[in-house]
């Protein structure tokens, strides 16, 4: 996650009350969904950016994970993220992040 995507969600973390936030990813790769995960519940794991040693616990989430698929307008989800869902590995995209949710996030959907 870059350094400005990480400032924007510490500054709203601090302008809004971080149990009304969901951080939604879209990452194609699990380890790099993993690592965004972490970041924005657990701090910047390489202690470079703005969020390194900041836990704000936030509840994340990948787009493909059945709890935002399912709140999604499907013609949207058809028009957007279905060819992304078929030459992707969705399951294990979800895996990653409900793993790092699970053991840093303080709040949830």
């Amino acid at each position: 996650m870059d350094l400005q995507n990480q400032q924007r969600i510490k500054d709203a973390a601090e302008k809004y009350n971080p149990e009304d936030l969901v951080v939604i990813l879209g990452s194609s790769d699990a380890e790099g969904a993993e690592i965004y995960a972490e970041t924005v519940a657990n701090g910047d794991p390489t202690f470079a950016g703005p969020l390194a040693g900041v836990q704000l616990g936030l509840a994340v989430y990948h787009v493909f994970e059945e709890d935002v698929k399912s709140e999604a307008d499907t013609a949207a989800w058809e028009e957007q993220i279905s060819m992304m869902e078929m030459v992707l590995d969705p399951d294990s995209l979800a895996a990653a992040v409900a793993a790092m949710r699970k053991e840093y996030s303080r709040y949830s959907l």
